[in-house]
């Protein structure tokens, strides 16, 4: 084999930006200690193990599941009361809804006034059962072998965190 018209071995230098700065910071949250991180890590992961496995299954996404979920825990609520109920923007449950109504999982009640109410169809309720055995499926596997006291007393403080956090609505920090 001929070594025409290969190039020779070039050593790759990165480049960095004279304003780049390389080195952390000083004051920076610590990644291991930071709550807010590790609830966010933690919900990404099962969110991702969960819609991927909803994607392969059902065709149908996280979001589209937690909408079903709301209607059979809550049937009735309208689309800004789902997105209340589980704290997701009115934009993505409004698709969710239009995917589910489209497929047959849901229907919309045209009661008088701005609301409408929406309910799982029977197809929306088999669907639910099909869907929520995966979706335990990940809290179970990250609780297994872990004491229920243990597991009662974090629902307890994710409860109160949740609640401190609707206290505080909007409002910037004080001292900022």
């Amino acid at each position: 084999m001929s070594d025409e018209g290969a190039r020779p071995a070039e050593t790759v230098t990165q480049s960095v930006p004279a304003d780049a700065l390389t080195e952390p910071l000083a004051a920076t949250i610590d990644p291991d200690d930071f709550m807010p991180r590790l609830v966010a890590l933690l919900s990404n992961k099962l969110v991702w193990r969960e819609s991927r496995l909803l994607r392969e299954r059902f065709d149908l996404g996280t979001n589209d599941w937690r909408v079903i979920s709301a209607l059979a825990i809550r049937p009735g609520f309208s689309l800004t009361e789902i997105a209340d109920f589980i704290a997701v923007n009115k934009a993505i449950i409004s698709k969710s809804v239009t995917t589910l109504i489209a497929r047959g999982f849901i229907v919309v009640s045209h009661a008088p006034g701005r609301s409408r109410p929406l309910y799982l169809t029977p197809a929306g309720a088999d669907m639910h059962d099909r869907m929520l055995p995966l979706s335990l499926s990940g809290q179970d596997f990250v609780l297994d072998g872990i004491d229920v006291e243990r597991v009662a007393d974090l629902n307890a403080l994710l409860r109160e965190l949740l609640a401190r956090t609707d206290e505080a609505g909007f409002r910037e920090p004080k001292g900022l």
